[in-house]
């Protein structure tokens, strides 16, 4: 008693479906590894499941590109020359990117021709270089507090004319005969 055929639609329940991919997957496989033996066929099997998962079987005597570029001969199709001019349209499209990026480096460090830009593109650059210095300075903030507005202190005081807490204690020479017990005394300490 044979089999009944089976109608071929697509299988509802997911689960279902991935089991019966397997199943004819590894089916398909075995056709071409055996089409390969008997045949001396080079083939190139690619699948690919609802999930995303790649499944390839390529003979042994060929390799994928080997195949690809048999095909490309016999049917007159250049199954790479789309890809290649994207890539060079990518490429050129980096490039400029490239370009545009050190041009703009180059103006920040003063090495590009300012001449050449608008007032626009000036005032551009000088806000872009005021939040620069800006991040500059936060992050020395964030890095070290303590130090940064210990040295805003010292400069304010410096720029007051209250430098006495730059030379803290000034040692004055003495005369040990002089004044009246022998070396240095508290009194011979003394603030600059």
């Amino acid at each position: 008693m044979g089999r009944g055929k089976i109608e071929i639609k697509r299988i509802e329940n997911s689960s279902n479906r991935q089991v019966t991919y397997s199943k004819r997957r590894a089916g398909i496989t075995k056709k071409a590894r055996e089409l390969t033996v008997l045949c001396d066929a080079q083939l190139s099997l690619i699948m690919f499941s609802a999930t995303g998962k790649l499944s390839e079987y390529i003979s042994p005597s060929a390799s994928a590109k080997t195949v690809f570029d048999r095909y490309q001969q016999v049917a007159g199709v250049n199954l790479w020359q789309s890809h290649y001019q994207k890539m060079q349209d990518n490429l050129k499209r980096l490039k400029e990117i490239n370009d545009n990026l050190r041009r703009q480096i180059r103006q920040r460090i003063g090495k590009d021709n300012l001449n050449d830009l608008s007032y626009e593109e000036l005032q551009s650059l000088e806000k872009n270089m005021e939040s620069s210095l800006q991040c500059v300075r936060d992050r020395k903030e964030r890095r070290d507090p303590y130090y940064y507005y210990s040295l805003d202190d010292s400069t304010v005081g410096v720029g007051n004319g209250n430098c006495s807490h730059v030379f803290a204690l000034g040692l004055q020479p003495s005369q040990p005969n002089l004044q009246g017990g022998g070396g240095y005394g508290l009194y011979d300490l003394r603030l600059a």
